[in-house]
């Protein structure tokens, strides 16, 4: 049977160890997190790992298995879409584990859910659409999840935007030798 990317809805603040018990158990999954950087009262920068959708992990496995997770502490239940296990499009994960790989202070925004829709890169600095960067357009970097019912953003501080934009503008110019 195929596995899939199933989501378990945890108690609040349990991500962590449920994700640790499915590791001990050799069972794929991904609990996604997010850097939020915040400035201290004494100007110090402090780096804060939360998970970026409270109360899920993510778990790769046929379905076969997906009740037996119930047993897990801190495992309140499966996600369920119009009456069966949601399932998760495997390019929706990756798109998540790279963007929580390359950005801080990652925002969720709710959107409508569309089920078996394609993952869709609205803006970034190193994501293309039809061969265009969009993120020159925008301070914002954007990513849909259809399946999921979100949209990832992350706010790019200007001096990003203006050092990317230099270096395509020297990647494209042709040299007249």
């Amino acid at each position: 049977m195929q596995n899939n990317w199933y989501i378990i809805y945890t108690r609040e603040g349990y991500e962590k160890k449920v994700s640790s018990s499915l590791n001990k158990k050799k069972i794929e999954n991904f609990f996604p997190q997010t850097v939020t950087v915040t400035t201290t009262s004494f100007r110090k920068t402090k780096h804060l790992r939360e998970p970026l959708f409270k109360g899920y992990v993510f778990v790769n496995t046929s379905e076969n298995y997906i009740n037996t997770f119930r047993q897990i502490d801190g495992v309140i239940s499966l996600v369920y879409w119009m009456g069966k296990p949601a399932i998760v499009p495997e390019d929706e994960i990756e798109a998540i584990k790279e963007f929580t790989n390359y950005h801080q202070n990652i925002e969720l925004e709710k959107t409508q859910v569309v089920p078996n829709g394609n993952v869709r890169i609205i803006d970034g600095p190193s994501y293309f659409l039809e061969g265009n960067i969009l993120a020159l357009r925008n301070k914002d970097i954007k990513v849909h999840l259809p399946s999921l019912g979100y949209t990832l953003i992350v706010k790019l501080p200007e001096e990003s935007i203006f050092s990317r934009e230099t270096t395509i503008l020297q990647n494209n110019s042709f040299s007249h030798s």
